[in-house]
């Protein structure tokens, strides 16, 4: 916003200039606002003005499970035991979803999903201990 003080004929303005875009300006003159045409040529910007399009929101993509597929494996990142299982055979999960819970060296670690996929086969069950390695399930 521009402050400007005009006196006209011996009366005094104050102006607030909020905006011009195109040939309208809008302002405030002792308090009133005004939208007010400008009668110029108006010089193309040089920086363009970018519109992007709405983006489009999309349903949760379908996973078809294909038989034959090659299972991939998610292995326990160290030594410890299961103590919570959040998935389970047949469940859909996403990359980054949270698989389950193991405590390894008296902390909990949380196992996530290394991709997107169908639980095809859960080798462990709670309070099963594991080596660093050891398969823990499978996703198709």
């Amino acid at each position: 916003m521009k402050k400007f003080k005009f006196t006209i004929n011996g009366n005094d303005y104050s102006v607030d200039v909020f905006g011009i875009e195109e040939n309208l300006a809008r302002l405030e003159v002792n308090g009133t606002p005004y939208s007010v045409e400008l009668h110029r040529t108006i010089k193309a910007s040089k920086t363009p003005t970018i519109v992007r399009p709405a983006l489009k929101q999309e349903a949760q993509p379908l996973i078809e499970k294909k038989e034959g597929g090659s299972a991939h494996p998610i292995l326990a990142p160290l030594p410890g035991s299961i103590t919570k299982l959040v998935v389970g055979k047949g469940d859909i999960v996403s990359k980054g979803q949270l698989l389950l819970i193991m405590e390894a060296m008296k902390m909990e670690n949380q196992v996530l999903a290394d991709r997107t996929g169908v639980v095809e086969n859960i080798r462990v069950q709670q309070g099963d201990a594991v080596l660093q390695g050891d398969i823990i399930l499978e996703i198709v």
